[in-house]
């Protein structure tokens, strides 16, 4: 967690300046935070302060610059355990985290939309897309504590974008109905293309992150790359015949029956299995999937964030990403079964999928190089397949 030390600010005439200060950052009711002037913080947490950053980046952040309210793109309740993650901030620091209900593609239109006043402090979502940010200049260099822990591959080298968790293509299957039709459990992409599975398979299209890493994986397993995507193309024609379909919405249905198997990420099935009431766990399953040679056929997509240009609080916002990527930040991601950034630090719950499947299936790409191609690769597979 960030380093919390003590000091007293200056009292009376001082403690008003500072309000006073704070009043003229003013409140759009957009994401600038604040209220009137008056900061979250009563007075004994007015006196507070942390140390947070890594390396060059090491500062001391103050409550008396912090918001009543952060706002951060795409921290939202019903995903990866974030009303967990917003509570204990909020209890430990007295800062409440918007409920941004947005995709990560939604924020990045946001931030074009508000390039020249930005009413956000920071972008947490696809990992790409935050790139992306930091391409088109919406981003600023922030090493959060704990950055040295990030693997390298999984942060950008100027502190624009940190991984903050990491989630891997997977199939979630009801083993009660195929049991009933006598399937055995699925091991490559090639077992789902027995009609008794594409009948009633869903999943979703490369336009959403989710849907693009689901494309990318077959396309590896089945021998693809990301200059030649025929292979997914094929594969797609070809379920889609079988009476497999496309679609946003099929949790209810899958949990109904109406869907035996849906395509997304591991941590979807894994929550789906352990944190719903609708299904019993024993009747869910959760695999992950290479290519009948042997290829490697399960995308890890990391997620993160980054600090944003002209952040209305960049204060909040540093002491935010630092417990994110603390040991108590991290360790909540394990309870919606989020593989975080920093699991080798961490004991994964033994409902997690046995770690030699990651080994046999996993694989990660350049994913600068996926910054730059994905529009081209998402369009060329929609086309293709008719999506």
């Amino acid at each position: 967690m960030p380093r919390q030390t003590r000091r007293r600010l200056l009292q009376g005439t001082g403690a008003a300046l500072a309000a006073g200060l704070s009043g003229c950052s003013g409140n759009t009711g957009d994401g600038n935070g604040g209220d009137s002037g008056e900061n979250a913080s009563d007075s004994s947490n007015a006196e507070q302060a942390y140390t947070v950053g890594h390396g060059d980046y090491e500062t001391e952040v103050t409550a008396t610059a912090f918001p009543d309210m952060l706002y951060f793109y795409c921290v939202q309740s019903g995903w990866m355990n974030w009303p967990s993650i917003m509570e204990s901030f909020e209890n430990n620091y007295g800062v409440a985290v918007n409920d941004n209900d947005r995709s990560s593609g939604e924020a990045l239109q946001h931030m074009r939309a508000n390039a020249a006043n930005m009413n956000h402090s920071g972008y947490n979502g696809g990992y790409t897309y935050g790139v992306r940010a930091r391409n088109e200049g919406f981003t600023q260099a922030y090493k959060p504590a704990g950055w040295e822990q990030v693997p390298d591959s999984l942060k950008t080298d100027d502190g624009h974008v940190t991984a903050t968790r990491r989630v891997t293509t997977a199939v979630t299957y009801r083993s009660d109905i195929y049991e009933e039709r006598g399937l055995d459990a699925p091991t490559t992409w090639e077992d789902l293309l027995q009609p008794e599975i594409m009948q009633d398979l869903a999943l979703q299209t490369p336009q959403a992150a989710v849907g693009l890493a689901t494309a990318l994986s077959i396309n590896n397993a089945r021998g693809g790359s990301m200059d030649d995507v025929q292979p997914v193309i094929d594969y797609y024609n070809q379920i889609q015949e079988g009476g497999a379909e496309f679609t946003d919405n099929f949790l209810a249905q899958f949990s109904s029956g109406e869907y035996a198997t849906f395509l997304r990420y591991d941590y979807s099935g894994l929550d789906l299995k352990y944190n719903n009431d609708e299904i019993a766990e024993e009747n869910v399953d959760v695999a992950l999937l290479a290519g009948e040679n042997g290829n490697q056929g399960a995308l890890n997509m990391p997620y993160g964030y980054a600090l944003l240009e002209d952040a209305p609080n960049p204060e909040a916002g540093k002491l935010f990403m630092d417990y994110v990527l603390s040991l108590e930040g991290q360790q909540q991601f394990l309870d919606a079964y989020v593989r975080p950034i920093r699991s080798d630090e961490l004991e994964l719950p033994d409902e997690f999928i046995d770690p030699a499947e990651y080994e046999r299936t996993e694989f990660q790409v350049d994913y600068g190089r996926l910054v730059d191609e994905q529009d081209r690769i998402i369009e060329d597979i929609t086309r293709g397949a008719n999506i």
